[in-house]
C-alpha cells in the first residue's frame, strides 16, 4: 500500500457521460486462464489497476512475457515459455485473485505450489471449496506453511466423470475448477456453480480457446475435457462495479449521469433498488432492446428514500456495492436495513461513515441505517476496495474536508476513477507518492 491519501470537499451535483473500464474481476481470472494455452494471446479493454499489475508480475514470475499498452488498454501475453509451477508468498499475498492460477498450473504441469492469497480484510474467504473440488479429480493437497502443495499422479489417472457439488456458489472455486476441467479427460459437472457475469466472460474466453463448456439450468456447468487449448483474442466486459460506483456518485450528489457502455442486464437488482430510492434509471432494456443492452442513465431525485437491501450471489444484490449503497442510504430519508450474507466482515466501513455523522447501528451481519440531513468531513481510513469508494461517496456530500487514507485499496480496484469524478464536477485531490492529481490532470510537480 502507498502512503498517499485522497482529499475531498462537498461537491455540486455530478453530471456527465462516461465510459467504464473492463471488469477487474473478469480480467484477473482471464489472465490466469492464459496459462492453459501455449502462445500469444491478446486481451482488450484491460483496466490499469494495482491488481492487474500484480497479476502481470505473477505471470512473468512463471515465465510468461507480458506487454501492456496502457493507453489502448491492450495486453499481449505470451505463455510459450511458462516453465514454473511455484509462486512466491510475496506475490501471492498481495491480492486475492492469485489463487486463480492453481487450476491452470495443475492442468499444465500436474502440480502447483502456491502460498495462501492475500486481499481485502472483509472475511475469511477460505479456499476449502477449491481444495475439496480438486480432490474430486484425485488431486492431493498438503499444507506446508506458507505453501499449499497440490499434485496429481498422472492425467491418465483422472476420473472419466467428476461431479462436484459446491456448498456455496463460490466464484473463485467455480473458475478454478472449471479451468482445470477444460484439459482434464472426461466430463466434469459443477453443481451450484457461480454464474456472475465475470464467470460467464471467462466461459466465453475458454470456449474461444477451444473448450467444451455448457451452462445448464439450476446453476450447473458441464465441461468436457479437450486435448489442447489455443491462444485467444478477447475483449473484457465492462466493469459492473465501476458502473455502480459512478451511478451512486451521481445519485448521492443529486446529479445526472449516463454510463454509455454499461450493461443493465448485469445489475438488475441494484438498479431496481436505485429506482425504489426515487432515482430515475433508464436503459435500452426498458424498451425491450436486448440486442444492444449498453448504456444506463440516472437522473437523481432530490429526496432519496430509504430502502432495504440484502446481498447474495448473483443475481442478488452485489456484496461489492453494499458499502457504497450504504453511504447513499446514510443521507436518504427514513430507515434502511442492510443485510450482508456474503462476507462476515463487510461492515468495517460503518465505523468510518459514523465518524462523518452517519447514524448506523450494526448487529452482526445486519446494519440499521437512519438517514441524516448531512455528513461532515473528517479523517477516515479505507479498509478494502469497496470501503474506499463508500468513503469517497460520503466525502462528496460532506461539509468541510474529508481526508481518506488507505489509498492503496482504491488503486487496487479502480483505474483513474477519481479523474472521471473530477470531470463530472467532483472536488477531489489525490496525493500519491508525491504526484498530485488535481482537476483530472496529472502534473509532474513534486510536493515540497
Amino acid at each position: 500500500m502507498t502512503g498517499g491519501h485522497i482529499l475531498l470537499k462537498k461537491s455540486p451535483p455530478l453530471t456527465g457521460t462516461v465510459e467504464v473500464n473492463g471488469a477487474k474481476n473478469a480480467v484477473l481470472v482471464i489472465m490466469a486462464s492464459l496459462i492453459l494455452t501455449d502462445g500469444l494471446s491478446t486481451l482488450e479493454n484491460v483496466p490499469n489497476n494495482a491488481d492487474v499489475r500484480q497479476m502481470i508480475k505473477l505471470l512473468e514470475e512463471l515465465g510468461a512475457t507480458v506487454n501492456f499498452a496502457v493507453a489502448s488498454k491492450v495486453m499481449k501475453v505470451d505463455t510459450a515459455d511458462v516453465c514454473k509451477f511455484e509462486i512466491k508468498p510475496e506475490i501471492m499475498n498481495k491480492f486475492r485473485a492469485s489463487i486463480l492460477v492453481m487450476g491452470p498450473l495443475l492442468a499444465r504441469f500436474g502440480k502447483a505450489k502456491i502460498a495462501l492469497p492475500g486481499g481485502d480484510l472483509i472475511g475469511r474467504r477460505p479456499i476449502n471449496y477449491h481444495l475439496e473440488g480438486f480432490k474430486k479429480f484425485g488431486v492431493v493437497t498438503e499444507r506446508h506453511d506458507p505453501y499449499v502443495n497440490a499434485s496429481l499422479k498422472s492425467f491418465h489417472d483422472l476420473p472419466l466423470y467428476a461431479r462436484i457439488i459446491l456448498e456455496y456458489p463460490s466464484v473463485g472455486a467455480t473458475e478454478n475448477l472449471m479451468m482445470f476441467a477444460c484439459l482434464a479427460k472426461g466430463e466434469t459437472v459443477i453443481i451450484n456453480a457461480a454464474i456472475e457475469p465475470e464467470v460467464l466472460d471467462l466461459i466465453d474466453t475458454l470456449k474461444a480457446m477451444g473448450a467444451d463448456i455448457q451452462i445448464q439450468p439450476a446453476a450447473t456447468i458441464v465441461i468436457k475435457g479437450v486435448g489442447k487449448l489455443h491462444p485467444v483474442t478477447h475483449k473484457i466486459i465492462p466493469d459492473r462495479l465501476e458502473v455502480g460506483s459512478l451511478l451512486l456518485a451521481a445519485a448521492i450528489t443529486g446529479g445526472q449521469i449516463t454510463v454509455s457502455n454499461a450493461r443493465a442486464d448485469h445489475l438488475d437488482i441494484f438498479l431496481e433498488k436505485l429506482c425504489q430510492m426515487g432515482h430515475e434509471v433508464t436503459s435500452p432494456l426498458d424498451k425491450g432492446s436486448c440486442a444492444k443492452p449498453y448504456g444506463i442513465t440516472l437522473r437523481a431525485t432530490q429526496h432519496p428514500q430509504a430502502v432495504d437491501i440484502k446481498t447474495g450471489p448473483y443475481p442478488a444484490f452485489p456484496t461489492d456495492l453494499q458499502p457504497l449503497t450504504m453511504a447513499a442510504l446514510s443521507v436518504a430519508e427514513g430507515v434502511s436495513l442492510v443485510e450482508e450474507t456474503v462476507y462476515e466482515n463487510r461492515m468495517i466501513h460503518t465505523k468510518e461513515l459514523s465518524k462523518m455523522g452517519a447514524q448506523i447501528t450494526v448487529e452482526g451481519c445486519k446494519a440499521i441505517v437512519r438517514g441524516v440531513e448531512a455528513l461532515y468531513g473528517c479523517e477516515v481510513i479505507a479498509s478494502d476496495v469497496r470501503a474506499s469508494c463508500a468513503l469517497v461517496l460520503g466525502g462528496l456530500v460532506a461539509f468541510g474536508q474529508t481526508k481518506m487514507t488507505g489509498i492503496g485499496h482504491w488503486q487496487r480496484g479502480y483505474d483513474k476513477l477519481e479523474e472521471k469524478l473530477v470531470a463530472m464536477g467532483a472536488d477531489i485531490i489525490t496525493i500519491d507518492d508525491q504526484i498530485i492529481i488535481l482537476d483530472g490532470l496529472r502534473t509532474a510537480q513534486k510536493l515540497l
